[in-house]
């Protein structure tokens, strides 16, 4: 009972990050069930049938708060369930050790490209309302979803900040788009794990008690991306990815780093993504005063006489 009440607190603030950031519940779960034994295809399987349920909460609350673009939803979601499906029965027959590694670097060098732009630069958005094209789309869901079934998580790390960097959509519709079109993603993965596996290693009081508590923050979520300025959005989205992936990297083959080196490097990033938080923070205000001060200025400019 215990370790179910666990899982449940682990759902809940695993949806509530991705829900507001649009990653890390597959991620969080994941790497959990890995910590207490459960074998990697179990492990993902079991995240992906919650997730079922989890995204379909998600998706229905960015909805009704107008966090959904529902072209993009299909265009990034139809082939991202291809993919998934192609990597939870490569899963279910290959260990993904050796992928894994090279997955994080793809993704910490993303992160720092996320945190670097948005935090020095704020959203682009020379390109907002610009549309989203096929060809750009395709590849990236059938890549998101291989990798999100192989890793037991990386539709949000890889889509995420895939569609923040293109500039064409808000971040809280991309935040939004990502979570609604995981639904399909984790409908194609579960599908395909269930026809390799079977039930075997699932179990379902382990994906009900994650259910349960992302069921309860998914709506929670959907508010509080409405309500998140997109540059401090962008900065913790990027510092995320950051954190998460140096910790795959750091305790690879490639690199085995001791304990007190990752600490370390753990303390650096850390402390890096605090300081762009607050960085993105202050330059957000003072964006948010510089209208507002702009118009004082032209107001008594016309009011003082020729």
């Amino acid at each position: 009972m215990r370790k179910l009440v666990l899982l449940a607190l682990v759902g809940l603030g695993a949806q509530l990050v991705d829900g507001s950031l649009g990653m890390a519940y597959g991620v969080t779960s994941t790497t959990l069930l890995l910590a207490i034994g459960t074998n990697p295809a179990a492990a993902s399987a079991t995240v992906h049938l919650a997730e079922i349920g989890t995204t379909l909460a998600s998706g229905t609350a960015h909805w009704k708060f107008g966090n959904v673009d529902w072209p993009v939803v299909f265009k990034v979601g139809l082939p991202g369930a291809v993919g998934a499906f192609a990597g939870a029965t490569f899963l279910a027959n290959l260990s993904t050790d050796t992928a894994k590694p090279v997955m994080a670097l793809i993704l910490f060098t993303l992160g720092l490209y996320v945190l670097g732009r948005f935090t020095l630069r704020g959203l682009r958005t020379d390109r907002l309302g610009h549309p989203l094209r096929n060809r750009f789309l395709s590849p990236l869901g059938l890549f998101a979803g291989f990798v999100d079934a192989t890793g037991g998580g990386g539709w949000g790390p890889v889509g995420t900040p895939a569609l923040l960097a293109s500039g064409r959509l808000e971040p809280r519709k991309v935040i939004g788009s990502i979570d609604t079109s995981e639904f399909l993603v984790s409908v194609a993965a579960s599908v395909g794990f269930l026809i390799a596996l079977g039930s075997q290693g699932i179990n379902l009081g382990w994906v009900a008690a994650l259910l349960i508590g992302g069921l309860i923050a998914a709506p929670i979520a959907a508010w509080l991306v409405r309500h998140l300025p997109p540059r401090i959005l962008g900065s913790l989205v990027g510092g995320l990815i950051l954190v998460t992936n140096a910790r795959t990297l750091l305790k690879s083959d490639w690199i085995d780093a001791a304990d007190g080196t990752r600490y370390i490097v753990y303390a650096v990033l850390y402390a890096l993504w605090a300081a762009a938080v607050t960085y993105s923070w202050r330059e957000y205000r003072k964006e948010q005063t510089l209208p507002h001060h702009t118009a004082t200025q032209d107001h008594q400019t016309q009011a003082t006489p020729a």
